[in-house]
């Protein structure tokens, strides 16, 4: 059977995230780390994606961004993806899959829950223990959030630039906004929807995605799904 198409709406926002097989380590050190990001920011580029907010993990990254054309961001990933194993599987002397098969997309509702993604994506190496506070990763976008280092790889989305006209006063605001923290009801929100890859948004958001895509923008209920006559 066919793979389904993912969800892409030109100009809207995609969270998108990729693992390694089996929760393996996709990075073993600051070289690995530094290759990745190169590929990455060179694909982007390239195709003309803008990427709003990032982490590099361990075992897995995450992305948020804007992909100007439908297949962009599968053509950006499959080139990275390929050139990445390529150059990993030779310098550490290994063969086999890396990844944990393609990666996990979904669509996010740019006025409801964009800043809490990046709040999300940001505060992921604080969630797993690898650091108190977001600023000490290295391998993610609150530098330039935060307004701390320019970032190659990163683009403002509007939403985010809408904090303030001033860079400083911005960076303040959103400094705030992160230390909020991710409620539990926001981290099982963004969960559910990025891994059955469906739409983040209310329900006027996701209706309008059912209708300009003909398929189901909502997450599907845990369980077997009641038979006809229960």
């Amino acid at each position: 059977m066919p793979r389904q198409t993912r969800l892409e709406l030109l100009g809207t926002p995609l969270h998108i995230t990729q693992r390694g097989v089996n929760r393996c380590a996709i990075f073993v050190d600051e070289e690995d780390r530094r290759h990745y990001y190169e590929l990455l920011r060179d694909a982007v580029h390239e195709h003309g994606i803008k990427v709003h907010a990032y982490v590099h993990m361990g075992n897995h990254v995450h992305l948020l961004l804007t992909s100007p054309e439908r297949d962009a961001l599968s053509r950006a990933m499959r080139n990275v993806g390929q050139c990445y194993v390529q150059a990993f599987d030779h310098r550490h002397r290994r063969s086999g899959t890396l990844w944990q098969g393609r990666f996990k997309s979904c669509l996010i509702d740019s006025e409801r829950y964009l800043l809490t993604v990046y709040r999300y994506i940001e505060l992921n190496s604080v969630r797993a223990a690898m650091v108190e506070r977001p600023e000490q990763h290295r391998w993610s976008s609150v530098h330039a959030n935060l307004n701390q280092r320019p970032d190659d790889l990163v683009t403002p989305h509007p939403v985010y630039l809408g904090l303030d006209v001033d860079p400083h006063v911005r960076a303040e605001a959103y400094r705030t906004w992160l230390r909020q923290g991710v409620s539990d009801d926001d981290l099982h929100q963004i969960r559910r929807h990025l891994q059955q890859e469906r739409a983040l948004g209310d329900a006027k958001f996701q209706a309008m995605v059912e209708r300009a895509l003909g398929r189901p923008a909502l997450v599907r209920p845990r369980g077997r799904p009641p038979r006809s006559d229960e």
